[in-house]
């Protein structure tokens, strides 16, 4: 039976056969990845008592019919300090995430006394059950994606909370008590009702980070000025016509975001203020006609849920919701069209053929077409795309990226995130067109209408960077967009190995117009770090232009004028590029850029699935960076075979991702790097980013080959839990990246006398080796005999075994490979088991056989039973002076 634990904290085996009933081993109780979590928490419940009183760590899963009864034993756990019963585990046929089941509390909640971190997000809570109110240790509560209406004014008895989340709710007001918090940290009010906040919101002087966005907010109270320690205070998405200037005084502000509301004016100080966002607002629009009465009734549109197998919908001019499977959704305003439309639409999986990715760009999501191209609405249409979960990145931002037919390229929508799930988010804009919409993480943009009067553009990533167009720059207004992609010393110094280099920000700017300025632009940049005005050496710092298509990077020291004060340094141009400030000793500056540039960019790569031409069990997986795909394959084909490789690819340096076997095609090893038949790598564009595996099939290849794939997906495996989980990663919600076919053909015996021979096979019980120097089992030699294939003679002399053995050995089993190779490799380890430094024999033969991947394979097994025996000594408490036969026998009993 099953330990009642989250793998990743418990670093025991995942089964007890002694034992017919679960129990407790240890403080945590991580049950909701069971899809019976709550029964095996009422058994345990039942069959324990004393080990109760030991568990701080609870979390189960609302979705469970059995949550209601679980849900009563809870105050039998009087030392739980943090308690988990979210819904959200299931999901319907749109894609959505199912509110669990609970809708009230048991007052004795009230007597987890220690209770410091409770979940109750996505369920149906209508208000807030009294009990929580009594748990005056919570620090952190969510709340989030329920049915709340109001909070009771005995929140206020909630005196050490830190976090208070309540998102996606059906709020319209909130208690003046609120502002009693005084150790508020964080809250998350963002998708509610609210029309107006307290006034004592003011008093919430620790509040570092407050969302409100998604409201109904048409006015904020002056109060809100005096949350002198608020950094990030996200307001967009409401109705506000108008914002308070002392918002831009408060000290730590870092993040205003007031995008998509209706302001028209704007104080000065919020228009000056660096880190605020105000895009899409129609600010100097003329206020428009009220609406009438029959527009203001048809503000309340209809929803349309479209089943998966249909491929169109109907828009009508009275406007709707349209929600598609997987989790996108669209909003038609009323007006949107003036007659009946039918839209067709596909979801495609993420590829390169759909969009060119720029550099330091990462795909996030599938990608939706909507059709006809090119139609044009009479308002804008809100589309919504849902894409993997992305920790915010500081310098970066979250856009949907779409095709203009008109121009014939690719452009970046307006665009707002929101968390939708705690594994998923969801992309917001508006557009007036159809096409392909995708959402794309790129590096942070700032953007700015530069007129003949002169303009000035500071950076939002650093404020130190600053681009000031003089008058008469421009005699037709132009927009000019700016990057910047911070480089630190500790990243300088991993990438060159040189300590005392620096450089500042890369910066990149771009702009409308291709014809040359009229008057130069004064740039600033930063001075690299550790450097000052009154303390460089002018001979030591470079000033590099680059080239954003051919990648190369020119030294334009000489052809500037460096104004250098003490902390900035002042060039002019009268073009655009991109502009990169280095400070070293090296005199090959313009190649060194080049290489460290290369490692601070996305790479565009493939990937190549090849099966061995005598043996297509055997499949090489490889990822090549582009220039070298050619190359690469040209020099395999001779022993590889297989399909062409995958569509471009964009990975960082570094990046892991994972490869597995699908459509009756499974992974046949124990491999170390290997789980649940999914094969992990991480890529160096400097190294070969190659393993060759051995892959088998569940169906019957006597009667016909067996097809299936390789598919490649971003991001690691999550390690212990069920396989049920695991699923839900495959498809259109996951990072999938590529996929390739592969095919095992057909097997030449066609009569089962080779097979009943295989199943009657016995091997005799087998170790070689020793636990000290590294030993291989039964399993293991199978394992190995598994993947040799044509290569078996070469490997057997190399070996050492005599070549009229191997000639018996192949006349024996003329007519089963499989089965001669097992003879040989077996008839091998009988002969040098007591040998000592067999293992390191195998290895050796097995690279002088050029079978790297085996060799490297035993010295993972290896490494993984040296550490197994380490442990088993500390467990037993042997010292070094024991026996290897002693303690291989206290290995074995532990």
């Amino acid at each position: 039976m099953e330990h009642l634990l989250d793998p990743q904290w418990e670093g025991t085996s995942a089964e007890e056969p002694a034992s017919p009933t679960p129990y407790i081993a240890g403080n945590r109780l991580i049950l909701d990845v069971y899809l019976d979590g709550c029964e095996r928490f009422l058994q345990v419940t039942e069959k324990e008592t004393s080990h109760l009183v030991e568990v701080e760590f609870l979390r189960l899963s609302s979705n469970d019919a059995m949550i209601t009864s679980a849900v009563a034993d809870l105050p039998r756990f009087r030392n739980i300090r943090s308690l988990v019963l979210k819904g959200g585990h299931l999901r319907d046929d749109y894609g959505r995430c199912v509110n669990g089941l609970l809708t009230t509390l048991p007052p004795d909640i009230s007597k987890l006394s220690l209770l410091r971190h409770l979940d109750l997000s996505v369920n149906n809570f209508a208000e807030l059950p009294s009990c929580i109110t009594a748990l005056s240790l919570l620090t952190s509560l969510h709340l989030g994606y329920n049915r709340l209406r109001t909070l009771p004014d005995e929140i206020t008895e909630l005196k050490s909370l830190t976090e208070l989340l309540l998102m996606s709710n059906q709020l319209t007001e909130l208690p003046a008590g609120v502002g009693q918090l005084k150790h508020l940290e964080k809250m998350d009010l963002s998708e509610n009702r609210l029309e107006a906040l307290p006034l004592e919101v003011g008093n919430l002087q620790y509040c570092i980070d407050l969302d409100l966005s998604g409201n109904n907010l048409a006015n904020l109270p002056e109060t809100v000025c005096n949350m002198m320690s608020v950094q990030q205070l996200y307001l967009h998405n409401n109705v506000l016509v108008a914002v308070p200037a002392g918002l831009a005084r408060l000290p730590h502000l870092s993040r205003l975001d007031l995008q998509n509301n209706r302001l028209r004016t704007v104080p000065i100080e919020i228009m000056q203020c660096s880190c605020v966002y105000l895009q899409g607002n129609p600010i100097g629009e003329p206020e428009p006609s009220p609406l009438s009465e029959d527009e203001s009734q048809s503000l309340d549109i209809k929803e349309i849920y479209v089943n998966p197998e249909d491929k169109s919908f109907c828009v009508t001019p009275d406007g709707c919701w349209v929600f598609l499977p997987h989790g996108f959704h669209l909003c038609f305003p009323p007006g949107a069209v003036l007659c009946k439309t039918r839209i067709y639409y596909q979801i495609l999986l993420p590829d390169q053929q759909h969009v060119r990715l720029g550099h330091h760009d990462v795909l996030l999501s599938s990608t939706l077409e909507l059709q006809p191209h090119g139609t044009q609405f009479h308002q804008d249409v809100e589309i919504n795309i849902p894409f993997a979960y992305l920790k915010p990145v500081p310098k970066r931002e979250v856009v949907i990226r779409t095709f203009s037919d008109s121009s014939g390229t690719w452009m970046d929508l307006s665009t707002t995130a929101k968390e939708k799930t705690s594994h998923e988010m969801l992309a917001s804009c508006k557009t007036a067109h159809f096409s392909w919409f995708l959402v794309v993480s790129r590096l942070v943009e700032d953007c700015c209408e530069v007129p003949s009067e002169g303009e000035l553009l500071f950076s939002s990533v650093d404020q130190n960077i600053r681009v000031e167009f003089p008058p008469g720059a421009t005699a037709e207004t132009r927009t000019v967009r700016m990057q910047v992609l911070p480089v630190s010393k500790k990243m300088l110094e991993k990438i060159t190995g040189d300590s005392e280099s620096s450089t500042s920000p890369l910066l990149c700017l771009k702009q409308s117009s291709a014809a040359n300025f009229l008057n130069p632009v004064k740039i600033q940049l930063p001075l690299p770090p550790g450097v000052t005005g009154d303390t460089l050496d002018r001979s030591h710092l470079f000033l590099l232009h680059g080239d954003p298509q051919a990648q190369t990077w020119t030294d334009i020291t000489n052809q500037v004028v460096l104004q250098i004060t003490h902390i900035y340094a002042h060039f002019q141009v009268d073009h655009f590029s991109w502009y990169w400030l280095w400070y070293t000793t090296k005199s090959y500056v313009g190649e060194l850029a080049k290489n460290v540039y290369k490692r601070l960019r996305m790479y565009q790569v493939n990937f190549v699935a090849l099966q061995r031409k005598r043996d297509p069990e055997q499949v090489l997986l490889q990822c090549v960076p582009k220039h070298k795909v050619e190359s690469t394959v040209k020099r395999l084909q001779d022993r590889y075979k297989g399909p062409e490789p995958s569509d471009l690819v964009e990975l960082v340096e570094g990046e892991q991702f994972f490869a597995t076997f699908e459509q009756g095609l499974k992974l046949y090893s124990d491999r170390p790097d290997c789980v649940d038949g999914r094969i992990c790598f991480v890529f160096y564009s400097r190294m070969k980013n190659m393993k060759e595996v051995y892959v088998t099939s569940s169906a019957d290849r006597m009667e016909k080959d067996v097809k299936g794939q390789v598919s490649f997906y971003r991001g690691s495996v999550p390690e212990g839990i069920p396989e049920e989980v695991t699923k839900q990663r495959k498809g259109s919600r996951s990072d999938w990246m590529a996929s390739l076919p592969i095919k095992l053909p057909r097997t030449k015996c066609s009569n089962g006398e080779n097979e009943r021979q295989r199943k009657d096979y016995s091997l005799p019980p087998l170790n070689i080796g020793n636990p000290e120097m590294g030993y291989l089992t039964e399993t293991n030699l199978l394992s190995i005999a598994s993947q040799i294939g044509s290569d078996w003679m070469k490997i057997g002399i190399n070996l050492g075994l005599p070549y009229p053995e191997l000639q018996r050995i192949s006349f024996r089993n003329s007519k089963d490979l499989n089965q001669l190779i097992l003879d040989m490799i077996f008839l091998w380890a009988q002969n040098n088991s007591k040998q000592p430094d067999c293992v390191q024999k195998l290895v050796q033969a097995m690279r002088n056989s050029k079978r790297n991947d085996i060799a490297d394979e035993i010295e993972d097994v290896i490494t993984l039973g040296k550490e197994k025996y380490t442990q088993s000594i500390r467990r037993v408490g042997l010292d070094q002076g024991n026996s290897s036969e002693d303690s291989a026998i206290a290995m074995s009993q532990s």
